[in-house]
């Protein structure tokens, strides 16, 4: 199978990663209420295209403004369609990611995942992240209190 094409995000992607943002939304990863009209632009300022890898989507941002984590990436946003699961796009996104980071010259990448998304968890420890805290019970979603958890990985080896 063909490696997805991964690209930065231009500000005509706007519309169709807002719809699929709406799409995929699910408590099993998102602490943010479901999407209701009248819908947000995807991008705003604190959202630039340049902050995000598409192909799907993958947000990757400095996780502080200190010049002392300057040194550290984070994934904040992964979302691949319905459609588009199981073909290698997470992981691809994943990749890139990790490319881009090294790239700007990180040292670490780190994550948050909800502790109950099996499936991410199984997807970032196979692509070498590892679980560096857990904040137990940090959300409550559909009544269920769910853990927060970091996981990070070095991109020095």
């Amino acid at each position: 199978m063909p490696s997805p094409h991964i690209r930065p995000a231009r500000h005509a992607d706007d519309t169709a990663l807002a719809e699929l943002d709406r799409e995929v939304w699910s408590p099993l990863h998102a602490v943010q209420p479901r999407p209701e009209p009248p819908y947000a632009p995807f991008f705003d300022p604190a959202n630039p295209p340049s902050y995000y890898l598409v192909a799907g989507y993958l947000r990757l941002v400095r996780p502080t403004r200190l010049d002392c984590n300057s040194h550290v990436r984070q994934i904040q946003g992964l979302a691949v369609a319905d459609r588009a699961r199981g073909r290698g796009v997470a992981r691809a996104l994943l990749r890139a990611a990790v490319e881009e980071s090294r790239r700007q010259g990180a040292r670490r990448l780190t994550l948050r995942v909800l502790g109950h998304n099996t499936p991410a968890r199984r997807l970032y420890e196979s692509e070498g992240f590892a679980v560096e805290g857990v904040l137990p019970g940090e959300f409550l979603l559909d009544g269920e209190y769910v853990d927060d958890v970091l996981m990070g990985r070095s991109l020095t080896e």
